[in-house]
């Protein structure tokens, strides 16, 4: 299993992060507008593979042109380590792609 990560590393970890990832009952929450609907699924499509790779997977709500994206790591019911990797992950796909104005 993953490590699992008190609140000291959560905010560590969140500070390394794109400024709009939240802390939430829910676990890491990131909400990221993009430029058209065909943008937002070219976003799923490329980080589909990283998060198999990680054997790690987001839960993603996809609505027109906004993408949301809920972390946490479901066996444990807690953020580990996978969580802050699978974010940063994210961050990296979405910064290639055109955001909305």
């Amino acid at each position: 299993m993953d490590e699992l990560l008190g609140q000291e590393s959560i905010n560590r970890g969140l500070r390394k992060l794109h400024p709009d990832w939240n802390l939430t009952p829910s676990g890491l929450e990131r909400v990221i507008d993009f430029e058209s609907f065909l943008t937002a699924v070219r976003f799923i499509d490329l980080l589909a593979p990283q998060c198999e790779a990680l054997n790690h997977h987001p839960d993603l709500t996809l609505k027109w042109r906004r993408i949301g994206l809920t972390l946490i790591t479901h066996s444990a019911k807690r953020i580990t380590s996978a969580d802050l990797e699978l974010a940063s992950k994210v961050d990296l796909v979405a910064r290639e792609l055109p955001k909305a104005n």
